[in-house]
């Protein structure tokens, strides 16, 4: 009977083991992220509003050089916030990879190591992946 019982919890144990495994929480895509902290200001089509929020579908910015779109999450720019804190670099080039291929955008993918080197030239510390840490 105790053999019986220790498969059950040792069954149980696994079982559990297994669901965490799929809640866990993996890195974000691209796209993910765009919606949770881009969407609201820059449209879930890339257009913005104009006068308020520019538009990256077509954007020099979105097309250029990945540093510097890197440079504008990093740092923020005008009444953007800085995303340095809450997106570590993984996260950045993930969004910044799915906004240079998005809406007609045709844009090379950013590397993580790319939007590293830049956060170390500019001196940030790593995310902390606070929530808060965005500024707004």
């Amino acid at each position: 009977m105790k053999a019986i019982l220790k498969g059950w919890a040792l069954a149980a144990w696994l079982c559990t083991g297994a669901a965490l495994a799929q809640t866990a929480p993996a890195s974000a895509d691209g796209e993910t992220l765009f919606a949770k902290n881009c969407a609201a200001c820059h449209q879930a089509d890339g257009r913005g509003i104009p006068g308020a929020f520019p538009a990256l579908a077509g954007s020099a910015l979105a097309l250029g050089a990945p540093a510097e779109g890197a440079e504008v999450l990093l740092k923020g720019r005008g009444g953007m916030p800085d995303f340095s804190g809450s997106l570590d670099d993984a996260d950045i080039a993930a969004v910044l990879s799915y906004v240079r291929a998005s809406w007609g955008n045709r844009a090379a993918p950013v590397a993580d190591a790319e939007v590293g080197a830049l956060r170390m030239a500019l001196q940030l510390p790593p995310a902390s992946r606070n929530r808060f840490g965005n500024k707004h």
